[in-house]
């Protein structure tokens, strides 16, 4: 190579040490890598040539800092995982960490980073260990200010810069814009060397797709998209946390600010006295260092975060405390500025915040009360003759604590330890040995600090008993991890992972979204709808059409898509704006005062309201039945009298959709399909039995429809004469339970001659009979329950109920008479008194109190408060919605966990139960906790039935009034 050849490649390579973006260092190292002919895929040779190539005496220096730390013993010269194949999820500091320490071994790490930047402006507080580790790995060539003098601290951004540069150089792929959903199993079909463990990911068609590994590691934070890891709490007292970041210009004045290094209220009582005395601001520590940014973090009381109205209603739950809707903005900058300002004794010239990512001040409110860490630190699966191992790093194995700054530290141990790990793996030790050893290592992380970890920082390697003292690698012995040895089939749940493990979506920032790929998303899931094309953020969310489409692809059930009317733009918007406030707690971006206006839609509402819709479904399955093609081609279904009684009684989730033929007129379809999906949900969960008030229709009355309907079945089946099987008989029971449901038109029943299927359990019908009967009539219009002098509330029955039960007990076989006939007849007497006692409350239903529907224009209320609910904020108890902050007991205002509450139906008042006990002595309330199958006794049984009068005898229905759901 000539000398100006060498020049060349020299101005390359220092291109590529001075990038100071992410994208920018990737595009200097392809240049690079292109120039010199090299190919960073063969990892086996690929630092080596590149050393042999660039020869100036920048690289030079750089070559003799990495050799040295290559030169331990434990990576065998680069042999120690010559075979094995990383995955690592996430490209933040402890992920890059850990790619680094897998090449140094000789694997092939890949690294997936779902952003395309390096944004985060944070400062993190670095242990004198991490910065001699990061000093050995050429960081000092990569950042001349890096920790110069007494600085012990760096930005996120120019950490995870220095390490992508290092993983680069020892050949790791990075590869951006690249998300991962979930892994996928090795097929079953394994001749031919079959295909291993994959990921699946998005873009579906990135060649990441086709690399098959045998490690994988979650390294993406807290939220963490691997599954088998449970979570630990670690419950502290409220510590409500502000970091702000401002513009460093880096003049001379700024320069000769003194850093913070950590001030607590107990070391330093007059300076956080005088903050309170001059500003209103009351802290319990503060934290200024200085890098890109001006970077403050502080500990705010939540007293004085009222009092200034940065937090503008008091609530009992931090989630609610700390969401979006309840932060003031501008007084929460306002905040940090007046907090910045005293801290510095105002002599920063000029505290202009800077922007994040979204292109908004970087200021930002969180709740560290409660520390989280995975109970196990890894786990193997095995599918098909293929092992992986996993395993977890960084924040998503331990979360760190801000104010200790133990983030950095303990993430970077956790990444040698998970490097260690997999060396041993290697070596083929037995799979739960090493199980055993990670899990003994990782008792000691969260005990490490700067003064109980060794103390020679030269000495420290992969090898955890160069860092820990007093390790004790066998206290966890392979009997005692062998459930974390998976051999079964993955359950793959880790898309609906994605909506609950996320922060509440009033609670994310509403620009976590870029606007043009946002814009993306959305046309992607409405393509293919009716008359919808989205172009833009504003005009084309007008007419509501567009809003209704994306509502329909995630959650057909609630719009009837086909039955909309195109140039009804309002009524379009208002029902899709309606929904999406009463089923997601999405607040409107526009009210019906503006729309009647015509005035163009505001663009940052319109993107706030879908970045919403983003966050909640992006990672959210289609429901299975989504191609709306099998709407319209009725083929592809089975028969209609074969699944009115097969997907009911069986519980499946799926239900089929009318065709357009069968369809109702607009005004009643969409109610009605609400109706079914409720009724459906009702039937799976037992103690979710309260619908949403709907306004008084007297002209509609479905009471005398459906006893009508009752009737007609009650005739036939008691004027046949020629006794039915028991297979007639069951399939007779559930057509009329649908019916009762109003889920569909009444069907004749084909009945095929096999075996009959087994009679449905007492329990099962006695559920069955319940929910039909609630869903016919309203708990409110039923009469005031009479008290029996010797049962207490909680043990009124249903006597017309128990004598149905007992007369459809097995009978004693006969040859003379088949044994079906007294459940037959049985059967018809108990729905005769449903039917008799549906006709004496249709007066009460026709005077004003209407069967409620399942839809609601409004949202729900708060049965103490009387204020309106919203979904985020909603506990359901005892067939009533409370708001979090209201479910308390009424003596006392403590707050009560549901399930353990008592419920009075006197004055409809919760209280705990010591209150309870000293107030009524539990003698007629009702326990939240008494469970449905309890609740009819055998000895109650047998007395209620022997109080009962013959079956066409009037039964008087009575209710249990502690709950207005249950139908008793």
């Amino acid at each position: 190579m000539g000398k100006p050849e060498e020049e060349n490649v020299a101005k390359l390579f220092e291109n590529f040490i001075q990038a100071s973006t992410c994208k920018g260092a990737l595009q200097a190292f392809n240049v690079l890598c292109r120039r010199l002919d090299l190919d960073p895929a063969d990892h086996d040779t690929f630092y080596s040539s590149l050393k042999a190539k660039v020869s100036c005496w920048k690289a030079n220096a750089l070559w003799s800092k990495l050799d040295k730390r290559m030169s331990h013993k434990e990576y065998k010269k680069g042999q120690a995982c010559v075979n094995t194949k990383c995955l690592i999820i996430g490209g933040g500091p402890c992920g890059l960490r850990t790619a680094i320490e897998f090449a140094l071994m000789g694997a092939k790490v890949v690294v997936l980073e779902k952003r395309d930047s390096f944004s985060r402006n944070n400062v993190l507080h670095l242990w004198p260990f991490t910065i001699h580790d990061l000093r050995g790995l050429g960081a000092k060539k990569f950042y001349g200010k890096f920790c110069a003098g007494a600085i012990d601290h760096i930005s996120i951004q120019q950490l995870q810069l220095i390490l992508l540069k290092v993983a680069l150089i020892v050949a790791v792929e990075f590869h951006i814009n690249v998300e991962f959903v979930k892994l996928l199993e090795p097929p079953e079909d394994q001749t031919n060397e079959g295909v291993g463990w994959r990921a699946a990911i998005r873009p579906a068609d990135h060649p990441v797709a086709n690399f098959d590994f045998d490690v994988v590691v979650g390294a993406d934070g807290r939220k963490n998209s691997l599954d088998g890891f449970k979570r630990k709490v670690l419950r502290g007292k409220l510590a409500i946390a502000i970091t702000a970041n401002f513009v460093n210009s880096n003049t001379t004045a700024e320069a000769r600010v003194e850093e913070i290094s950590g001030v607590a209220f107990i070391f330093n009582q007059k300076f956080f006295l005088d903050l309170k005395a001059k500003t209103g601001v009351d802290l319990e520590n503060i934290v200024y260092y200085k890098d890109n940014t001006h970077y403050f973090v502080m500990t705010a009381k939540k007293q004085s975060l009222l009092e200034k109205g940065v937090l503008i209603n008091d609530y009992v739950e931090t989630e609610m405390l700390l969401s979006s809707q309840n932060v003031n903005q501008e007084a929460l900058l306002s905040y940090a500025t007046e907090a910045a300002n005293f801290g510095t004794h105002y002599q920063l010239p000029t505290l202009k915040f800077a922007e994040n990512h979204c292109g908004q001040p970087d200021v930002a409110m969180f709740d560290f009360t409660n520390m989280y860490a995975s109970e196990n630190a890894a786990l193997i699966r095995e599918r098909h003759g293929h092992q992986l191992l996993v395993a977890l790093v960084g924040d998503s194995l331990l979360e760190p604590f801000w104010p200790m700054g133990t983030g950095c530290a303990r993430g970077f141990l956790s990444g040698f330890d998970t490097a260690w790990m997999v060396r041993s793996w290697a070596e083929g030790r037995s799979v739960l040995e090493v199980l055993a050893e990670r899990e003994s290592i990782y008792r000691l992380l969260p005990q490490t600090t700067p003064e109980n970890i060794a103390k020679n920082f030269d000495l420290y390697t992969i090898d955890p008993s160069s860092r820990y003292t007093n390790l004790n690698s066998t206290c966890v012995r392979p009997n005692q991890v062998h459930h974390l040895y998976i051999t079964g089939e993955l359950n793959h749940c880790s898309l609906e992972r994605a909506v609950t493990i996320r922060r509440p979506i009033n609670q994310k920032k509403d620009c976590e979204i870029r606007p043009s790929r946002l814009l993306t998303w959305c046309k992607k899931q409405t393509e293919g709808y009716r008359n919808v094309s989205i172009k833009d953020l504003t005009s084309s969310w007008k007419s509501g059409i567009a809003l209704c489409a994306l509502i329909h692809r995630f959650k057909p059930q609630l719009i009837d898509f086909d039955s909309l009317n195109e140039e009804d733009h309002r009524a379009n918007l208002q029902l899709a704006l309606d929904i999406s406030e009463q089923e997601f707690g999405i607040q409107p971006f526009t009210s019906a005062k503006e729309q009647s206006t015509n005035e163009e839609l505001d663009k940052s509402r319109v993107i706030a309201f879908l970045s919403k819709f983003y966050e909640l479904f992006r990672g959210s399955p289609l429901p299975a039945l989504e191609t709306r093609k099998l709407d319209e081609n009725k083929e592809c279904y089975p028969s209609k009298e074969i699944r009115c009684n097969d997907d009911a009684f069986s519980f499946s989730p799926h239900r089929k959709r009318i065709p357009k033929d069968e369809k109702k007129t607009e005004s009643t379809n969409f109610i009605n399909k609400r109706r079914r999906t409720f009724c459906i949900e009702e039937v799976t969960n037992l103690g979710y039995n309260t619908y949403v008030q709907d306004k008084q229709n007297s002209k509609d009355n479905k009471v005398g429809t459906l006893s009508t309907q009752l009737l007609a079945k009650f005739e036939i089946n008691s004027s046949s004469s020629v006794p039915k099987t028991q297979t007639q008989l069951d399939l007779s029971e559930r057509s009329l339970l649908f019916s009762a449901h109003d889920f569909r038109e009444s069907l004749p029943v084909k009945i095929r001659p096999p075996v009959p299927p087994k009679p449905p359990s007492v329990t099962q019908f006695e559920i069955s009979i319940r929910k039909a009967a609630e869903q016919l009539v309203s708990p409110k219009t039923l009469p005031e329950p009479r008290l029996h002098p010797h049962r207490p509330f909680t043990d009124l029955k249903l006597r017309h109920v128990d004598q149905a039960f007992t007369e459809m007990k097995p009978q004693p076989e006969n040859p003379e008479l088949p044994a079906p006939v007294p459940s037959l007849h049985s059967g018809i007497c108990f729905m005769r008194r449903i039917l008799h006692r549906l006709r004496e409350v249709e007066e009460h239903v026709s005077e004003g109190t209407s069967v409620r529907r399942a839809f609601s224009q409004s949202s729900e209320k708060c049965h103490s408060c009387k204020k309106r609910v919203y979904m985020i904020e909603r506990v359901r108890a005892e067939g009533l919605c409370f708001h979090r902050e209201c479910f308390r007991c009424s003596i006392c205002s403590s707050p009560l966990p549901q399930g353990l509450h008592v419920f009075n139906p006197d004055n409809e008042k919760l209280y705990c139960r010591p209150h309870f006990d000293q107030q009524n002595n539990g003698t007629h309330l009702k326990r939240s906790f008494t469970s449905p199958s309890n609740q009819f006794g055998v000895e109650e049984r047998n007395r209620a039935a022997e109080e009962d009068s013959a079956c066409g005898s009037t039964v008087e229905l009575q209710s249990r009034p502690a709950a207005a759901g249950d139908f008793i």
